[in-house]
């Protein structure tokens, strides 16, 4: 039985990640960090608050695609290559030796379990970020050095 057949299709597609969706949660990410930073000024105040919409427009987000696979990319930024059947997107590479370059990503709509967007203020970014897979054999091997670290004595 096929994913249309079976009703488990993709909740992500084209629309989501170009549409009005995929901004929300955006939007949704940045107001929820500063209504966390401005705990004590109402909603209904929070416009005319000028820490609060200067905060507000400071705030950077950082969007964590997960696989089903177990596989996960930070998308740094959409990429229009005139194709709306797969998600091309530059990743934000982890590992410091491939900060050189850029990687271009083009994955299944069907592939995507989970999209997570992190809001946080520059000033206040966490020590920890989140642990992105994409670059690695399988997720299994964030468990030891890669061979290539033990070639070169790391």
């Amino acid at each position: 039985m096929d994913e249309a057949a079976s009703g488990m299709g993709s909740m992500f597609n084209y629309d989501w990640f170009t549409g009005a969706a995929f901004e929300r949660q955006k939007q949704q990410a940045r107001l929820r960090c500063a209504r966390k930073k401005f705990p004590d000024q109402p909603p209904g105040e929070q416009a005319p608050h000028e820490p609060f919409q200067t905060f507000l427009s400071e705030l950077e987000v950082r969007t964590l695609i997960y696989l089903r696979d177990g596989f996960s990319y930070e998308l740094k930024e959409m990429v229009d290559v005139g194709l709306t059947g797969w998600l091309t997107f530059e990743c934000e590479p982890v590992d410091e030796h491939y900060k050189v370059g850029a990687f271009v990503v083009s994955l299944a709509y069907e592939e995507i379990v989970r999209v997570e967007v992190f809001a946080v203020h520059p000033k206040e970014k966490p020590e920890d970020m989140p642990v992105i897979t994409g670059f690695r054999g399988s997720p299994a091997d964030l468990a030891g050095p890669s061979s290539r670290d033990d070639a070169r004595g790391d």
